[in-house]
């Protein structure tokens, strides 16, 4: 992720819109070879190493936005600090909704930190979306996910609060946000937590590398 935001970075002379959409989750637990563990690494740690690889780039393209996919599956998650891998215990949706909580979290400092730059960071829920997760997690995830697409939104509705977020004109000053259908709403008292979003990018910068 580190080279991809280096070689996006090198590529584009402006970043206008940063949109950081990523959601899978697994049967059983695999590291990464970082050792980290491959929910919490796809669906956050890519979010937070490309934006921050990404961020002068946002910066010296201000006004900017940065758009993180998050879901509701965050609701009733909670970070165990000590266990960010998951050794203790691993379960499939208990790992994918730590992961979309960690993209709240990481939602909230981030739109602290540019707070004055220009640079908006928003999230949001799309619902249920027929795209392909859940097509490679294995086991009895694949088949749930392939029946229940049959009754999901379409990738074109999934996208609508997306594209909104990244281009319309309504939310251009709106920052640190979670939506659902356009409308800003509350995340679980979790979510809400700046201590605990401060602490998660501590952990974050230090296990990608990075100054926190």
């Amino acid at each position: 992720m580190k080279r991809v935001a280096a070689e996006i970075a090198h590529k584009e002379p402006r970043i206008d819109v940063l949109i950081n959409n990523a959601g899978a989750m697994f049967s059983s637990r695999r590291l990464t070879e970082d050792g980290l563990e491959y929910t919490f690494t796809l669906n956050h740690m890519a979010y937070f190493v490309v934006t921050e690889g990404l961020r002068e780039r946002l910066l010296a393209s201000s006004p900017a936005r940065i758009v993180n996919v998050a879901s509701a599956a965050h609701q009733g998650a909670r970070l165990d600090f000590d266990d960010l891998r998951s050794a203790k215990g691993f379960g499939a949706m208990k790992a994918y909704g730590r992961s979309k909580l960690c993209n709240i979290l990481f939602t909230r400092e981030l739109a602290h930190r540019l707070l004055g730059t220009g640079v908006t960071a928003n999230c949001l829920h799309p619902g249920f979306v027929a795209t392909r997760i859940g097509d490679e997690s294995g086991g009895s995830i694949s088949r749930f996910a392939r029946l229940a697409k049959l009754f999901a939104l379409s990738p074109e509705m999934g996208a609508d609060t997306i594209v909104y977020l990244a281009s319309s004109p309504a939310v251009a000053e709106t920052t640190g946000e979670y939506f659902y259908k356009r409308q800003p709403i509350a995340p679980s008292p979790t979510a809400q937590d700046d201590k605990v979003a401060a602490l998660l990018w501590e952990r974050s910068a230090a296990l990608a590398g990075l100054k926190a």
